[in-house]
């Protein structure tokens, strides 16, 4: 389960930096702390699928998208 954490956060790292958002602006735009937002993109936080289409949605792709 840990490994699916740590790729999903990969996953969520990329499509932020190619959509230009700092963690930041990604934490503000989905009401989340930044520091919740680094732990999900280690993967050290496991997320809901509610919170995952959030994400998807304030970056702007598919939720499917950043699933591993």
């Amino acid at each position: 389960m840990q490994r699916l954490a740590v790729l999903l956060g990969k996953n969520i790292r990329h499509a932020r930096k190619e959509k230009g958002y700092s963690q930041e602006a990604l934490a503000l735009n989905a009401k989340l702390d930044r520091s919740y937002v680094g732990r999900i993109e280690r993967g050290e936080a496991n997320i809901t699928v509610e919170l995952l289409y959030k994400l998807a949605a304030v970056i702007k792709c598919d939720a499917k998208c950043l699933l591993p």
